[in-house]
């Protein structure tokens, strides 16, 4: 939960401290970027890893565990552990910082000073950061307010070390820049890194790149059955309330029989979820322990089920029909919040029990018309948030980047 979180920041500040002292004597090599990500070797960083590489910077992973170690030898790429001395040493002497999530993505004692990127992930449907009380929810029972007020001075202060937030829209970039507190010049509008890959290519291309990582992944499957992603987003610590009981489980295996079918569910990472009553054949779970990265598997997928996650953002670029689910939609209007409307995004009739799920993903999966308005939705939905659909973010964030890297011209001499 973020109390939880919260209170390891604070028993934390010594640390802080003491790799603020070191950051500000190190001196930082020029030709060096550092890159993490909460979920590995995925997502915005490593789109951007693979710029960064190709144009020939000295580009080094920080690992998190074990996985991402063995993963990055196999990769054949440099890597250090983020939490060792050496990715101490390494943090604290980048030109350039990556993450995608927090600065707990490389180490998170020594990332102040040089260029900090963030590569979000994932365009906020929900409110986050400065916008959401959750993310400063005070983690002791006494002082609540004092402890709340320290935790989002020390929030703000920490998200100022950012120099590059990029923003898949104007749209977008006022809400990352109320999010995280930061001003204009350093949300630029280029496009998401992480999404490239949803433009790259063909249709069809992107399609049999899909759909052969799915089944690499969980598979295979017949060419004939079409796949059905359920991604719930994380309940802050909650747990889920979408979980099926036995009667939906029972609704759900029949239309997967009728359909020719298989849901694949991705609970968040950090999420709990009980879905010990669908365990039929046509039933896997796709958890990042078994996929990383999900978005260069959406264009394998027929029709994608999710609640207020951001996927539904990537899903609408990749013109993946969506059937919205919000069990619990006025308590979580209630404590944590949307920007704009959740209508604005999910339409006026969002399911709010599996019933409601099954009705709607048997249309999809059986009427031509049906599944014409969903990708009409999915579209117009893009349209609205994507500036740019030509799979060139990572070459502008990069362009970006090097821009302020770039040392300024020397002045000119007076005849």
């Amino acid at each position: 939960s973020f109390g939880a979180g919260n209170a390891g920041k604070l028993l934390r500040i010594p640390l802080y401290v003491f790799g603020r002292v070191v950051t500000a004597l190190v001196p930082r090599s020029a030709d060096l970027w550092v890159f993490g990500s909460a979920v590995g070797l995925a997502d915005g960083a490593w789109a951007l890893w693979r710029e960064a590489a190709a144009q020939g910077e000295r580009a080094v992973w920080l690992t998190g565990t074990d996985a991402e170690a063995a993963l990055a030898r196999e990769r054949g790429i440099p890597s250090a552990p983020k939490s060792s001395w050496r990715g101490f040493a390494l943090t604290a002497r980048a030109a350039v910082i990556v993450v995608t999530h927090g600065f707990g993505d490389v180490n998170r004692y020594s990332a102040t000073g040089g260029v900090v990127v963030q590569l979000w992930h994932g365009i906020p449907l929900k409110r986050i950061g400065l916008d959401a009380e959750v993310t400063t929810a005070s983690p002791v029972p006494f002082a609540r307010r004092g402890a709340v007020l320290l935790l989002r001075a020390l929030y703000r202060r920490t998200q100022a070390r950012i120099r590059v937030l990029p923003a898949a829209s104007e749209l977008v970039r006022g809400r990352l820049e109320s999010a995280f507190g930061l001003e204009t010049a350093r949300v630029p509008v280029t496009g998401e890194p992480r999404t490239d890959v949803l433009r790259t290519g063909s249709d069809a291309e992107r399609r049999a790149h899909g759909r052969a990582a799915v089944d690499t992944l969980v598979g295979p499957f017949a060419s004939t059955t079409r796949l059905v992603l359920y991604a719930p987003t994380w309940r802050d610590g909650g747990a889920d309330p979408a979980a099926p009981e036995p009667s939906d489980a029972a609704r759900i295996e029949a239309l997967l029989d009728e359909t020719d079918a298989v849901l694949l569910i991705r609970s968040h990472h950090l999420g709990v979820g009980d879905y010990e009553a669908l365990r039929g054949p046509r039933v896997r779970m796709l958890g990042s322990g078994v996929g990383a990265d999900i978005t260069p598997l959406l264009p394998g997928f027929d029709v994608l089920v999710t609640d207020y996650s951001s996927l539904a953002f990537d899903a609408a670029l990749a013109e993946l029909p969506t059937v919205f689910f919000a069990p619990d939609l006025e308590a979580y209007t209630a404590s944590r919040g949307f920007y704009g409307t959740y209508a604005e995004v999910a339409g006026d009739d969002p399911a709010r029990n599996w019933e409601g799920v099954t009705r709607a993903l048997r249309a999809v999966l059986t009427d031509p018309g049906a599944l014409a308005d969903r990708l009409r939705r999915a579209r117009a939905l893009s349209a609205h948030v994507h500036a740019f659909r030509d799979g060139g973010s990572t070459a502008r964030v990069y362009r970006v980047i090097r821009g302020l890297l770039r040392p300024a011209p020397a002045p000119e001499r007076a005849p």
